[in-house]
């Protein structure tokens, strides 16, 4: 019988005092820097959302519609091309300057998967110019809050029946 509560206070101390949290889950965001020059958008009225910012890419114009967003070309207005595997390299990096020793160095890019050193995976999200990371720590941190199969079948052997 007190097996189970040393389990249940020692996991409810891991989860009180989150060690690791903060780079397990640190939302990796998209370096931005100041727009040189104005622009005049006409916005549509498909248009829910309108974001216009410049990243060491360029200028970006991110727009929210009924479908969800778009990442267009804030000249032309037309769709804006996946990035080369180069100019993905230059964000992600761009991105790693606010805690290289996370994310360590880029090993390998598969369209919108970059892998680093350090066994950390990121996804790009053009489309919201966006990226999400996961590593180890996160996926150690996640299977703490799985809870065991024999727990959600209801087992009567863990609730004390017989």
């Amino acid at each position: 019988m007190l097996l189970p509560l040393f389990g249940w206070a020692i996991t409810g101390f891991i989860f009180f005092l989150k060690p690791g949290y903060q780079g397990a889950y640190e939302l990796l965001a998209i370096k931005t820097y100041s727009i040189d020059e104005p622009i005049n958008i006409n916005p549509k009225p498909t248009w829910l959302e309108v974001k216009y910012f410049k990243t060491i890419l360029g200028n970006h114009l991110l727009v929210k519609t009924s479908e969800g967003w778009q990442h267009l070309d804030p000249i032309t207005l037309s769709a804006k091309q996946m990035p080369t595997e180069n100019e993905i390299k230059a964000l992600v990096i761009d991105a790693f300057s606010l805690n290289p020793t996370r994310y360590g160095q880029i090993l390998s890019i598969s369209k919108q998967t970059i892998v680093t050193n350090t066994s950390v995976i990121i996804i790009l999200d053009w489309n919201r110019l966006s990226l999400q990371q996961t590593g180890k720590d996160t996926n150690f941190i996640d299977s703490l809050y799985k809870i065991h199969p024999s727990l959600r079948r209801g087992d009567s052997a863990i609730h004390g029946r017989v």
